[in-house]
């Protein structure tokens, strides 16, 4: 069987996207999907995604990682993806739709190439003096270093992502978080899953603005630097550091399109 893939990448976060309205591809097969994630002997990407019906918004989004299993939400993926559903005129108002994901309901805003995205209210942010843990539809460790320009992300996140502590939720992702000024800070990403370092994550960049805010004791507006360029995060915050209205903004590009035998 052929299939219709296309190429999507935010800040440099990349996915194969598949419109599998039909029904005809075997999401349940890992081997597959983990097969054509392979960036030697398949298609390659961070992750893969279908995009299926729904019965009252635009869609439905569904996420895979690179290891073939179907995952939590992706930030970065639901851009692509929204961006993806405009240029195949899946929705009916590209300023503003709403698709379904693993977390619940989303809003999007598309202009050009840049993607608005609205996450789901993150829950209760667990924040301590160089760290904190919190779930924005993904759980997320972030640790505040000096310089994150010289740390083994590899070595170091896998530390964190495989431990004890995580265990019961399958592990976290883990994000190196430098604060660079009062409303700009600098991030890589272990992502698990992947298990290796992206050069993005639109969930791990919206749990570092809201962890930075916390720790710092302001702010709701963040510039986001990744190894693979930029994205901004608002949001406003409760009395309690509980954060909501919360967005996710950045490019989605489309890179390329193709057909594979499965």
């Amino acid at each position: 069987m052929k299939v219709t893939f296309y190429k999507y990448q935010g800040t440099g976060n990349d996915f194969i996207l598949i419109d599998n309205r039909t029904g005809r591809f075997d999401s349940k097969n890992e081997q597959l999907v983990s097969f054509l994630c392979d960036r030697r002997f398949g298609i390659g990407a961070d992750g893969l995604m279908l995009l299926e019906e729904h019965d009252k918004y635009d869609f439905t989004m569904r996420y895979y990682n690179s290891d073939g299993k179907e995952a939590t939400m992706c930030g970065n993926g639901g851009r692509c993806i929204a961006a993806f559903a405009v240029h195949q005129d899946i929705v009916k108002t590209p300023s503003h739709f709403r698709f379904m994901a693993v977390d619940g309901l989303h809003e999007a805003e598309f202009d050009n190439e840049t993607v608005s995205l609205k996450m789901t209210d993150a829950g209760e942010v667990d924040i301590k003096n160089d760290h904190a843990f919190l779930d924005t539809g993904s759980p997320h460790y972030v640790i505040f270093v000096k310089d994150n320009s010289t740390i083994d992300i590899v070595k170091e996140g896998s530390k964190i992502r495989y431990s004890e502590e995580f265990k019961p939720i399958g592990g976290t992702n883990v994000n190196f978080v430098q604060i660079i000024d009062d409303k700009t800070i600098k991030m890589r990403t272990y992502e698990r899953g992947v298990e290796d370092e992206t050069l993005s994550c639109g969930t791990g960049a919206v749990a570092s603005a809201i962890s930075t805010a916390i720790k710092q004791g302001y702010g709701n507006s963040f510039t986001v630097k990744v190894p693979g360029g930029e994205l901004k995060v608002k949001f406003e915050m409760e009395e309690n550091n509980r954060p909501h209205n919360i967005w996710l903004i950045g490019p989605a590009k489309f890179v390329f399109k193709g057909e594979i035998e499965i």
